[in-house]
């Protein structure tokens, strides 16, 4: 047994079981992901009323390139959601270079799907889009909550990207399991599922 393997199973040792029979990292995750769910949910509710509460809300987005690029963007991340399976399934089955494979090609979309969303970004501010400025003469709110909302949601995206390269060395180095994987494949798909509220309610219906 290597020194990190001892000492791993040193630390697990002291670490008294949980008592709602489920794993302490996982149990630890589910409760983040929980409360953070509330956070997008306020923060999509909050939105809601706005638009609906603001005559001539402007719908700035056209088919292309906005709508488009949405489309890859949701497309990277369902397609990093089947390779975030792909990595756990590989390290249930301790095949560690397979595992670390899938875990690359997931951290590969999620960077895809940052880099393009910057790049929108800087177009819209190009365009004079700011927090509080409409170029387009409507409610101003309407930057305020658009960039709010991707803003909050594109630093979870790096934020898992962070998480998926730490996790990946970590295990390729045998000083985490098949069970960290599985936790940050928990997180990422929710990253996933959010984007999926986040891209009809935003852009889709904000679409000319």
């Amino acid at each position: 047994m290597s020194e990190s393997e001892i000492a791993m199973a040193g630390h697990e040792a002291v670490r008294e079981d949980s008592p709602y029979g489920i794993q302490h990292k996982k149990l630890g995750i589910w409760l983040f992901i929980l409360s953070d769910a509330v956070t997008f949910a306020s923060v999509l509710f909050a939105y809601g009323y706005v638009r609906v509460g603001s005559p001539g809300w402007t719908r700035p987005f056209e088919f292309s390139p906005t709508i488009a690029n949405g489309m890859v963007m949701t497309l990277a991340l369902l397609t990093s959601s089947l390779t975030m399976l792909g990595a756990l399934e590989a390290a249930k089955h301790d095949h560690k270079s397979r595992c670390l494979a899938w875990l690359g090609a997931t951290m590969l979309l999620g960077t895809l799907f940052a880099a393009l969303h910057i790049r929108e970004w800087l177009k819209m501010m190009e365009d004079g889009w700011r927090l509080f400025q409409n170029p387009l003469g409507g409610p101003a709110l309407f930057g305020a909550t658009f960039f709010s909302i991707t803003g909050l949601h594109l630093t979870h995206v790096v934020a898992g990207v962070v998480a998926l390269a730490v996790v990946a060395g970590k295990f390729n180095r045998s000083r985490m399991d098949a069970g960290h994987v599985e936790t940050v494949g928990l997180y990422w798909h929710f990253v996933d599922i959010v984007w999926m509220f986040v891209f009809p309610l935003v852009y889709l219906m904000n679409a000319r």
